[in-house]
């Protein structure tokens, strides 16, 4: 594989409803698209989720943008590579920058994937044609609010909700949909949003049969993750704080988490995510997608990730409608009666990029080719 050109463009694209983390609120996207070509004129899209803030992370966009177009595109054209599994190894150089190296890893294994005319999901090594779907709530601004979104999410089929906690929106919140939803599959994340001073609130929550508290304490911290992970039953998922299979293994050693969410952008692609995988799958440490409020490009590669073996649990994987009026690609991602989606079997991520409404959205890009 020998890239000739990489074609960058920023989208502006409007929630249908806006998304509230313990971070803030959410109302539209720009998202960084990537389009690789390479010297026979095939083409391969990836998506950078870095987000408009240096909020879940310290990338952003105007972080990446830079990054990628005076740094990482210029590291890896006109080289040649064997296979996707070593386009991470070209932009090694940068340190971090984890979700604008997966923009232009994850579109190079699209292309792989169409040059050798095979599914994504199967060239990644996936073993499952259909992935189980779960949902995640944003906070709202009343609890009866939330309550209408949850039923509207179980009545869609989807198998497990996600809620998002903070300081004042917690121990009541989680109580209120319990009752209201006694049989549901529910986790609850918080976003790095507490510390170690809030054990007792924990505590408490233990007493809703909640599959996983998600990312409670530190964004980068294992330590306090397992001290807190000791003094309670429900399970911890880590997500913010495993960037690398490293990580990984440390937290599993430390017994900081017993559940790992995996989101392709925040380990650097489908290269070390397949390997943050075989990690947690070696160490029976059950893994589920996470999402980043992608568009369908990101969302159709966060599709082929799913299918691996590891992913034993529902991920935030859903259907394009639940927040895009129109999504960027053909036909948009759909979810089954049941909660699931099925891998396309067209070749690459499986999904036609619908390039005029990509441009219709798109306002700044840059093309950047061998001389």
């Amino acid at each position: 594989m020998i890239i000739s050109s990489v074609e960058l463009r920023e989208i502006c694209l409007p929630l249908i409803h806006f998304f509230e983390t313990s971070f803030g609120r959410t109302t539209e996207r720009h998202i960084l698209l990537v389009c690789v070509t390479d010297k026979d004129g095939g083409e391969g899209w990836g998506e950078c989720t870095a987000g408009e803030g240096p909020f879940y992370s310290d990338e952003w966009v105007e972080t990446a943008w830079p990054t990628l177009t005076q740094f990482l595109i210029p590291f890896v054209l006109g080289k040649t590579v064997e296979s996707a599994t070593q386009i991470l190894s070209l932009m090694k150089l940068v340190r971090g920058h984890r979700m604008a190296k997966a923009a232009i890893e994850t579109a190079c294994w699209d292309l792989e994937a169409k040059r050798a005319g095979l599914p994504l999901w199967k060239h990644l090594g996936g073993v499952r044609p259909e992935i189980s779907c779960g949902v995640s709530i944003g906070i709202q601004n009343t609890a009866e609010e939330l309550m209408e979104k949850i039923q509207t999410e179980v009545a869609a089929g989807y198998q497990r909700i996600k809620i998002k906690i903070k300081p004042g929106w917690d121990v009541n919140i989680v109580e209120q949909v319990r009752r209201n939803f006694p049989d549901i599959r529910l986790m609850a994340d918080a976003n790095s949003a507490y510390t170690l001073a809030d054990v007792a609130l924990f505590k408490a929550l233990d007493q809703f049969d909640l599959m996983m508290f998600e990312q409670p304490l530190a964004h980068d911290d294992i330590f306090d993750h397992a001290e807190l992970q000791k003094q309670i039953t429900t399970s911890i998922c880590l997500d913010e704080s495993i960037r690398t299979p490293e990580d990984a293994e440390h937290a599993i050693a430390l017994t900081s988490c017993r559940i790992v969410n995996l989101k392709l952008g925040r380990v650097g692609g489908h290269a070390q995510a397949k390997e943050v995988e075989r990690v947690c799958r070696e160490s029976n440490v059950p893994v589920w997608c996470g999402g980043m409020l992608e568009s369908g490009i990101g969302r159709a590669h966060n599709i082929g990730m799913s299918t691996l073996a590891g992913f034993t649990l529902p991920g935030d994987v859903s259907a394009s409608s639940r927040y895009w009026t129109e999504d960027i690609i053909d036909p948009p991602v759909t979810v089954s009666a049941n909660g699931t989606i099925v891998a396309p079997d067209k070749a690459g991520i499986g999904f036609d990029v619908n390039l005029l409404r990509v441009e219709r959205l798109t306002v700044r890009k840059e093309l950047i080719g061998l001389q």
